[in-house]
Parts: structure tokens; sequence; C-alpha cells
């Protein structure tokens, strides 16, 4: 298991957001569908979130990093939770799909640890293989579940936002707060059984 290490390089990549990045490091995720937030919310948190980037240098250091997180990701979390959009996730054969493709990739791009997945978003807690970056193993694993589940649909387009939440696992108490927050979503949005899918492995369910 491999922890934020401070004295190691970071990888700074930016889509919309900013996402810091080390080799083979552990990381909590959140991808969510394009429908799942008002635009109008967005935008007024969007620019919130760059006048506080500006003021601050890159990358974030500990203290400003949970700063962030809890200024604009556990906003964004709260926002999902209350069920915006189609949420057709809460579909069990469509998100036997992701279940799926989340699985294809385990033991080669990554460690699965733990995940979600609620009617408009995934959360998840893996632990990347040193050959792999981030930004290609969601980017891969979004259209391959996103092809499939349009075709279940019918439909055609975006069906993820093309962006997603990342944050480096700095060590085993943000490890187990993780690990109980993904095990705890369900029941925090309100839902009844057979509205999402968890998945724990070994190492997650010894967590209480």
């Amino acid at each position: 298991m491999k922890f934020f290490n401070p004295f190691e390089e970071v990888r700074v990549t930016r889509n919309h957001l900013p996402h810091w990045q080390q080799t083979g490091a552990t990381y909590f995720i959140t991808f969510r569908m394009v429908d799942s937030l008002p635009t109008e919310m967005l935008q007024e948190l969007e620019t919130a979130r760059l006048r506080w980037l500006a003021s601050r240098s890159s990358p974030l250091g500990p203290e400003e990093e949970a700063e962030y997180h809890r200024l604009f990701s556990a906003r964004i979390d709260q926002w999902l939770d209350n069920g915006h959009g189609s949420c057709v996730l809460s579909q069990p054969d469509l998100r036997d799909s992701v279940a799926d493709a989340l699985s294809y990739f385990d033991q080669q791009r990554y460690e699965l640890l733990s995940y979600v997945i609620m009617p408009n978003h995934v959360h998840g807690l893996l632990m990347l293989h040193p050959d792999w970056a981030l930004e290609k193993v969601l980017f891969t694993l979004k259209r391959r579940t996103a092809g499939l589940i349009n075709e279940r649909l019918g439909q055609q387009g975006q069906f993820w936002q093309h962006d997603y939440f990342d944050r480096l696992i700095r060590d085993g108490d943000h490890l187990r707060n993780v690990i109980r927050y993904i095990r705890r979503n369900p029941a925090k949005a309100f839902l009844k059984p057979g509205e999402f899918t968890l998945w724990e492995g070994e190492l997650a369910k010894g967590v209480t």
C-alpha cells in the first residue's frame, strides 16, 4: 500500500480540475453522469474555486488540500447525493456494466479496494499500477461503460462528465475514513437496497 509521499515528485495535470498524482499511489476517485448537476450551481462553485486556487501555489499542502475538498469536493458530493439528473444508474443492469468494467481492469491497471455505484455517480478507492496514469485509466473505464450503457438505453452522446475528482490517500487513517465514507454513502443519500452497488475487498471489509 503506497500513500502520498511529500518527498516524491508530484505530477499535476489539469482538465477543468487540477489533479495531483504520484506513481503507484492510492486514490479516492469520483466520476459522475453528465446530467448529474445543474449548470448554474456548477458555474457559481467554479467561480469560487478558481478564485481560491489563484491565491495558492501548486501542489497544495496537506492543510490546503483538506480545505479545498471541504469547500468544493464535499459540496459536490452533497449535491450528487441529492439525486439530480436522470439517475439511470439506479437500474441494476446498468450498474452491472460499471461494476464489470471496474473488475475487468482490477489487478491489471490498479488494485481495487472499494467502490460504490450510486444512481448518478461512482466513488472508488484504488491503488494504481506504477505503469498507468490515473487519467488514462479513468478515460478508458468511462469510455467502455458509456458505450455499453448508451447501447442498452438506445441513446447516443456523452454519458459521463469529462472530468473527475481524485484525492491522494495520505496515510492509514485517511484510508480508513475513505472506506467508511464509501460504505456509508448510500445511507447518507437515503437510498434503498437495489438502488446502489457496494463492493469491498478484504482490506476494506476489515475496517469498522
